[in-house]
């Protein structure tokens, strides 16, 4: 029987999406992080060089936000470059104050910049929104060209010590961001064993293959000279390598059982988690005799028992075991700066025009502003950034509405303090604070957050550029309900179908990637070595991956997600397609197929690309039978009957317009002959 699909994601504009508590944990470390770095920095920016220029370092400080779980060996350097670039945009900041309107687009061009290098060498979130928080104040930090350098030396102290207090935890746990990494791909291996059998599967099926990718990108960055030789570093990748094997194993269970597996198994797999940084937490392989006994040993159950039991005896090790696990990766660090902006300059890619919709609509944002006669113009450009990362249209409103409501908030609040005239230490110890507390619930709610954010910016703009209190705040409430609005409608005109357009072809890329590592595994020509077979897998799996989140983004656009919300059950049994292909280059001996069958198969795929690419049904004719694949066979035939229903709503959908317009068309033709009589 085939696995039921999972309900479609659906993203809405509600009260639940505004105000509810996403799922998660607290941000404890961050929160503590960035009130310590923003304090330390503001109390010695402002003791050397005072107050007004100190706010620079404050925010300068703000690097700490950054590279929170990549080693500390990568995080030292990508640090490093953050600084430079809060650095580069204070520099701009200063030099385009002279000229308000100056000031707006190099503003946006801050914006469109950072979104773009942000992105295209995965730097987390918060993205490009402090780099315009950076540049916005510093136009109206006083000084001329002469203060340029001054202004940029200051907040290269506060990324300083930023990058100071990020790193405070090197010498005490050099491994702990590899160690959580892998311990979190566990975690999410348990989450999986317990949706077996349940509707939500694909959906952890995503979540845990996202942990899986997340924990080899984390050790690999970590797998510096010297540090890879280390019996610790090998024992992490054996562990690193079993829970990847232990994942493709369970996808097998998966697409083949509709009953639940018992609860023992994903038991297991947390204890697993715990015992990646902690050996002496280790579960015994005894433990899964119980569930083990009276399975085949080869059936797919007891070939996934086998897999937690040998991750768990190289869990017990101190170093590498008897067998390559723990000795080498097959890949580099990361791929170089330059490979990775000109990848994301691809047709394909969805990096550039988020770039651009972000550079645009924030330079004309603040250009608006400024036409509007509103003094401090950077709000609304602030609140544009904020918005835009969103991402699709439903996320950008629902951001809009949590930024604007909470910043209506966080002003009073805000105003409330400034009109008390607290003194320096107290002005620094509540803009820690609420910096502190922004991160710790950000991940949780937008909407709170921007409660806290707004107090925190309102006395640092303050320090920097003394402004009465009640017309900052009347100010920015507008500035921030007129940013909101620009941001919207920057995700309304600009690129809004960009992830809907480049869905098919990533669908069809996925398609490739599938039929290209099967094929490899059945034909019993080929050999697979070691760095080919990881290659295959390290590829399918980044098109998997890239396959959800450009669904996940197409069915927030507007208006395109009426024609993608059909190809729902297309991306599943292509992300089952796929996954299963990846199960089958985990196993050590994989039955092959003869050269007919490869054949056949090959063309079968060929004909899905060309009719996912045309919007047509396919024209199949009979699979070939992969007697010991079956599952394929049956994703196959699940694919195609998907697209088949896909290209008929397609065809209603379109009659209904037509049907729809022709009834326009005579309507106004019969006003028109009314309108003669």
């Amino acid at each position: 029987m085939r696995p039921k699909v999972a309900d479609r994601p659906r993203q809405r504009v509600d009260l639940k999406a505004v105000f509810g508590l996403a799922s998660g944990g607290w941000q404890w470390t961050t929160a503590v992080k960035a009130a310590t770095a923003m304090a330390t920095s503001f109390t010695v920016a402002a003791a050397l060089f005072g107050p007004q220029v100190g706010s620079l370092a404050a925010l300068g400080s703000m690097t700490v936000l950054y590279e929170k779980n990549t080693p500390y060996a990568y995080r030292a350097v990508a640090l490093a470059m953050v600084g430079l670039g809060f650095v580069a945009s204070v520099a701009v900041g200063s030099l385009a104050s002279m000229n308000p309107w100056t000031a707006a687009f190099a503003i946006g061009a801050v914006a469109g910049i950072t979104t773009w290098i942000c992105q295209a060498l995965r730097v987390d979130k918060p993205g490009p929104l402090f780099f315009v928080l950076v540049c916005s104040i510093s136009t109206i930090v006083p000084g001329g060209l002469a203060d340029v350098p001054a202004h940029a030396g200051v907040a290269a102290i506060g990324a300083a010590v930023g990058w100071c207090v990020s790193m405070a935890g090197a010498p005490v746990r050099s491994r702990h961001p590899e160690n959580r990494a892998v311990a979190e791909a566990f975690r999410q291996l348990a989450e999986l064993l317990r949706a077996i059998g349940t509707p939500r599967l694909d959906h952890v099926q995503h979540d845990a293959s996202l942990a899986v990718a997340a924990a080899w990108r984390i050790v690999l960055l970590a797998q510096t000279r010297g540090y890879r030789e280390t019996p610790a570093a090998a024992r992490l990748r054996a562990m690193l390598r079993w829970v990847s094997d232990i994942h493709l194993a369970a996808t097998d269970v998966s697409l083949a059982r509709t009953e639940p597996l018992p609860a023992e198994a994903a038991d297991f797999a947390d204890r697993l988690a715990d015992a990646v940084g902690r050996p002496f937490l280790c579960p015994s392989p005894d433990d899964l005799d119980e569930l083990r006994r009276g399975l085949r040993p080869r059936s797919l159950e007891s070939r996934l028992y086998s897999r937690l039991a040998r991750a768990a005896q190289a869990a017990r090790r101190s170093g590498p075991g008897d067998d390559d696990r723990g000795l080498q990766l097959h890949d580099t660090r990361h791929p170089s700066i330059l490979a990775s902006l000109r990848s994301s300059l691809g047709r394909e890619s969805l990096i550039l025009p988020t770039a651009l919709r972000m550079g645009i609509t924030v330079a004309l944002a603040g250009a608006a502003g400024i036409a509007l006669g509103f003094d401090r113009f950077y709000w609304i450009s602030i609140t544009a950034t904020s918005v835009l990362q969103g991402g699709n249209v439903v996320l950008t409103v629902n951001r809009s509405a949590q930024r604007a409501l909470g910043t209506l908030v966080g002003v009073v609040i805000g105003a409330g303090l400034l009109m008390l005239h607290l003194p320096l230490a107290a002005t620094i110890g509540l803009a820690a604070a609420f910096q502190g507390l922004t991160q710790l619930v950000v991940q949780r709610n937008f909407f709170y957050a921007s409660i806290l954010m707004t107090p925190m910016a309102l006395l640092l703009a303050h320090t920097a550029a003394p402004y009465p209190v009640g017309a900052l705040a009347e100010s920015r409430m507008v500035d921030t309900v007129v940013g909101s609005v620009a941001g919207m409608l920057g995700a309304l005109l600009l690129w809004r179908r960009a992830s809907a357009a480049r869905l098919p072809q990533t669908i069809v890329d996925v398609l490739d990637a599938t039929r290209t590592a099967v094929l490899a595994v059945l034909d019993p020509d080929v050999r697979i070595d070691p760095a080919r077979r990881y290659r295959l897998r390290r590829d399918l799996r980044s098109a998997l991956l890239s396959l959800r989140g450009v669904y996940d983004s197409a069915v927030g656009d507007v208006p395109r997600a009426e024609t993608t919300q059909p190809l729902w059950p297309v991306v599943v049994a292509a992300q089952r397609t796929g996954y299963l292909a990846l199960a089958a280059l985990a196993l050590e001996k994989p039955p092959p197929a003869s050269q007919i069958t490869l054949q056949r198969l090959d063309l079968a795929f060929r004909e899905l690309m060309a009719a996912m690419r045309e919007r047509r049904t396919p024209r199949l004719g009979a699979l070939p039978r992969l007697v010991d694949y079956p599952r394929i066979n049956m994703e196959l035939r699940a694919l195609s009957s998907s697209m088949r229903t896909a290209v008929a709503e397609d065809a209603r959908s379109a009659a209904h317009e037509q049907e729809r317009r022709e009834q326009r068309e005579h309507r106004r033709a019969r006003e028109e002959v009314d309108a003669d009589l």
